[in-house]
């Protein structure tokens, strides 16, 4: 029994029902960023290190 497409167009449209077609994507856009921030912190990279790294280096001032 899995998933037909009676079923996947039944969600599609209670979501645009619940959220509305002028705030759908902003909610796509959040959640987007949302999964990207999950799998940075599964995979351990820290933003503010790698940030950090590509910026380049001045030679101290005489």
């Amino acid at each position: 029994m899995g998933l037909s497409i009676w079923h996947i167009l039944v969600v599609l449209v209670v979501v645009l029902v619940v959220f509305g077609v002028g705030k759908l994507p902003n909610v796509m856009g959040d959640l987007g960023k949302g999964i990207r921030n999950f799998k940075a912190g599964l995979s351990g990279e820290d933003k503010d290190k790698s940030d950090k790294d590509d910026q380049p280096r001045l030679p101290p001032s005489a």
